[in-house]
């Protein structure tokens, strides 16, 4: 009855719905897992956020990688800004997604070392790429700095490609690495987003405080893949039975057509 299932096609869909099954499932545990590291996110930068601010330099040195856990962590710095040697980081959005720049200053601290400071978002003059756009000036002399820690951005981790020969003062992307030997200092690892003090005007516009509410739709992903992988096998059942109810109707109407036309040769009368 189930002969068919050796024949070519069969045996070619049976396969396929063997090798969909195990791989829809693993798409399944890759948003699980995805929706895991969310949650996990969420929770440390609420933690973070939460905590009393703690001097920088009990967190990170120069040439240190930002601890995940200490991402977005508040943190106070004492010195001065070094407006000299500020760049400005293209290809930037606000709030409202508009491009522009993230304004780059080097914090000295007290020890000499350097504190790179995210002041915030600028506009773009105009259709020119290749200038140094207006920049309202940073606090003078000695105070207290606080912002979120961040860690260095790299390609792999933002997909924003390092690209070379760009316009005096520009980059593509903050990184203290970078940085230390642009400035040929001791620069700490990873940088702040400033929270304090705020800007004198409207710009640069501080950068907004990161998202934690929002687990996305990975978990409901998630359950769809698992859905799929359990409607492969009960797809292939309910076809395999039309199959051999289709198979078996076509034989049965061969058999009575058979049936009919030896009734009919036994019905014929003989020539003469």
């Amino acid at each position: 009855m189930y002969r068919f299932l050796l024949s070519r096609q069969w045996v070619i869909l049976t396969l396929l719905a063997l090798v969909l099954i195990p791989t829809m499932v693993e798409l399944g545990f890759w948003q699980l897992h995805r929706h895991e590291r969310r949650v996990a996110l969420n929770q440390v930068i609420a933690d973070s956020l939460a905590a009393k601010p703690v001097p920088v330099e009990s967190l990170t040195v120069p040439g240190a990688k930002v601890d995940d856990d200490d991402r977005y962590r508040r943190v106070t710095a004492k010195g001065r800004f070094d407006a000299s040697d500020e760049v400005v980081v293209r290809r930037r959005t606000n709030a409202d997604e508009e491009v522009g720049y993230h304004v780059l200053t080097p914090f000295v601290l007290d020890d000499g070392k350097v504190l790179l400071a995210n002041r915030g978002w600028i506009p773009a003059d105009g259709p020119s790429q290749t200038a140094f756009p207006k920049v309202p000036a940073p606090p003078e002399g000695e105070l207290t700095i606080t912002g979120r820690l961040m860690q260095d951005q790299t390609t792999e981790d933002s997909g924003i490609k390092n690209l070379q020969g760009l316009p005096d003062r520009q980059i593509m992307l903050i990184n203290s690495e970078l940085e230390a030997d642009r400035l040929g200092r001791q620069v700490l690892g990873g940088y702040v987003d400033l929270t304090d003090p705020a800007p004198g005007g409207d710009t640069p516009q501080p950068i907004p405080s990161p998202e934690h509410d929002e687990i996305g739709p990975h978990m409901a992903y998630a359950v769809q893949w698992w859905l799929f992988a359990a409607g492969v096998p009960v797809g292939w059942v309910v076809l395999v039975r039309r199959e051999t109810r289709e198979r078996a109707e076509k034989a049965e109407r061969e058999a009575a057509g058979t049936a009919d036309a030896e009734d009919t040769e036994d019905t014929e009368p003989a020539a003469v």
